[in-house]
């Protein structure tokens, strides 16, 4: 009997996904543990693996379109088996009265998928989109068929939107953006843009509408930047740049963030990282437990004493947790990425250092669960600068997180020992930004002594 393979949902914030590369083709026989195709959501990469074995019957997309999660992606059965009632949008008639055998039929033409035909040959049309509302932007822009049929509705060019999907591919977002950059369009200006070639201008009417005559001629590579191409060049910003700027401009615009210093005696922590990395050579543990380890183990002590930190700012509102989902952010090729611990209150140091090691990996090769690198999914985060020689640094928020930790390198400084005796200790800088609506600055920075606190006296047995 054939088997369909639909598109799995990574998380419950991924509504799509994009296919990277399909691995197989029609026709190809497969076995259990193949890999089928790879696909991207905003920020990881996964790979789809066979759960039976057979032949690959249909394939009902193409390299780089994005797939609705839980939709039929392809079929594998034996040569000749029916896959009709597996097509997408086949339940129904199409709005031509095409019936749903007849459209099964056809949909690899129109997707630029691949399906075989009665005799298990092989029907394959590259001609992706055609025939699904796509606008009227140029042909061959770098859009899913949702983003174009939105912008048709919204009258956006395409051309002049930048894509922030894998590979720079414009999707629904970026579409929805760009409408609401432009403003609100007149009936005439919306008409003019469908015809393509137009963006634009500063509106003129009514409450800012965009009239026919404030619509400006497209041109590719033209911007209004004085100099461009003489002095300097203007470099688009990559897909994951332009997810974190988004990310970061709502984070200062939507709290009142203000960040409080102290630093930490750090030659506790530095004992224990040499008896770690001792007991580690020793064979006594299985973790090479790392000085930001210790830090994170020290904070989530001092959350579990200060809950109102250990929180959501929800406006009018707090959402205060019972348990420590510690963010840790990670520097990868594609930019930062802050995976979520969940429930790292409930680890001890070795446990710990693991789990933090395992988000770190996962992170850089574009695995990591996506529903785990979203704000919501934390109740603080951590951010450790130190190994770049930073010293104190203004950590943003990811709200709706209330506070966030920067952790900064370790300085020698002038410490009075008691009786007149004053000598060089090495310091960790400490940097506390939290949201002033949620947290006053007493408890913020009783909280923050807090955390020094349990770094100067931490106890950790391995």
């Amino acid at each position: 009997m054939a088997q369909v393979v639909i598109m799995p949902k990574q998380g419950q914030s991924v509504e799509s996904c994009i296919v990277s590369e399909f691995k197989k083709k029609v026709g190809d026989t497969v076995k259990v543990g193949d890999v089928l195709f790879g696909y991207e959501t905003d920020k990881a990469t996964f790979e789809e693996e066979s759960q039976v074995e057979g032949t690959v019957l249909a394939i009902f997309y193409k390299d780089g379109d994005e797939i609705p999660v839980l939709q039929n992606v392809m079929v594998i059965g034996q040569p000749g088996e029916s896959f009709a009632e597996f097509a997408p949008g086949t339940n129904a008639p199409a709005e031509d009265g095409t019936k749903p055998s007849e459209a099964a039929a056809t949909l690899g033409t129109l997707r630029g998928g691949t399906v075989s035909d009665a005799n298990g040959g092989v029907e394959r049309s590259e001609t992706a989109e055609e025939g699904l509302g796509t606008s009227a932007a140029t042909p061959g822009a770098p859009a899913s068929p949702r983003a174009r049929r939105e912008a048709a509705e919204k009258g956006v060019n395409l051309n002049a939107v930048a894509g922030s999907g894998p590979h720079g591919r414009i999707i629904a977002r970026d579409v929805e953006a760009a409408a609401a950059a432009q403003g609100k369009l007149s009936g005439l200006a919306k008409a003019k843009m469908a015809e393509g070639g137009l963006v634009a201008g500063e509106g003129s009417g009514l409450a800012g509408t965009v009239k026919g005559g404030d619509l400006k001629t497209w041109k590719a590579n033209h911007t209004d930047i004085a100099g461009e191409g003489e002095e300097f060049e203007v470099v688009k910003m990559s897909n994951m740049r332009k997810l974190i700027a988004k990310s970061m401009y709502n984070s200062l615009q939507n709290s009142a963030q203000l960040t409080h210093m102290l630093g930490a005696d750090a030659r506790k922590i530095q004992a224990l990282r040499k008896k770690a990395k001792k007991a580690l050579e020793e064979g006594r543990i299985d973790a090479n437990i790392t000085i930001n380890d210790f830090v994170c183990f020290a904070v989530i002590k001092a959350l579990q004493k200060f809950p109102n930190v250990n929180s959501h700012c929800l406006g009018d509102a707090m959402r205060i947790f019972k348990t420590v989902n510690l963010g840790c952010a990670v520097d990868t090729e594609r930019g930062l990425m802050v995976p979520v611990i969940k429930n790292a209150d409930e680890l001890n140091i070795i446990g710990l250092s693991k789990e933090l090691k395992k988000a770190a990996d996962a992170c850089k090769k574009g695995s990591f669960n996506p529903d785990l690198l979203s704000a919501e999914a934390g109740s603080f985060t951590v951010s450790n600068l130190g190994g770049y020689g930073v010293e104190w640094f203004t950590p943003i928020i990811n709200v709706p997180q209330s506070a966030i930790l920067g952790v900064g390198t370790i300085v020698a400084r002038p410490k009075d020992l008691g009786a007149g005796v004053y000598a060089f200790v090495p310091y960790l800088g400490l940097s506390l930004t939290y949201d002033h609506r949620a947290i006053d600055g007493g408890e913020a920075t009783r909280f923050l002594k807090q955390v020094a606190t349990e770094i100067e006296t931490l106890e950790v047995e391995f």
